[in-house]
């Protein structure tokens, strides 16, 4: 991790191939959003949009009047099943809260990152977000495919092109510490 944020924009390319798990980006360009339904909907009918260096946001917006409103991240660990394809397809980044597993960290080798947003900032994704179209209108405002412009989002890198995962780090670092605690090392006055 250089600490210096690094500048992307969509379409990716290999650029992304070179970040470091942790590295502070910021992503302008087209973003899709995409959840559960939206994935699958995607199976089975095709990809809307051309998959190629896209980035994938899972988030479901609050729209109104042609603008987005709140567009704060969706758990990322409940599309684990599901990005195999959009990944194989060329999609470059995935952009989530929470971290994902290790299915898709091994589907991303090679191939692309995730990028970390942080849960509860909604109306700071929404700043950095102008509404340009959207795909599968008929899933509802969270399901559906929202085409989205961003303007320098203040993003993580979760997990890297090499396998590297903040997510994971963190969950051995902890347990690795809850493991060393004794209750003896508290003492009270």
């Amino acid at each position: 991790m250089t600490g210096q944020v690094v500048q992307l924009k969509t379409p990716l390319g290999n650029e992304v191939l070179q970040l470091n798990a942790g590295d502070p980006v910021e992503l302008s360009g087209i973003v899709y959003t995409a959840r559960d339904e939206a994935h699958l909907r995607m199976q089975e009918k095709g990809i809307p949009f051309d998959p190629n260096g896209a980035a994938i946001y899972h988030c479901g917006p609050v729209i109104q009047d042609g603008k987005v409103i709140a567009a704060g991240p969706t758990t990322s660990a409940r599309m684990n099943e599901l990005e195999g394809f959009l990944i194989e397809k060329g999609v470059r980044a995935l952009i989530g809260k929470g971290g994902m597993g290790a299915t898709v960290r091994q589907q991303l080798v090679g191939k692309g990152v995730y990028l970390a947003f942080t849960g509860g900032c909604a109306a700071l994704a929404s700043s950095h977000m102008i509404l340009k179209g959207v795909f599968y209108e008929d899933l509802g405002m969270a399901e559906a495919v929202w085409v989205i412009e961003l303007d320098r989002l203040p993003l993580v890198v979760g997990i890297d092109a090499r396998g590297q995962d903040i997510f994971d780090a963190a969950r051995e670092h902890a347990k690795a510490a809850f493991e060393s605690y004794s209750p003896h090392q508290c003492k009270s006055d």
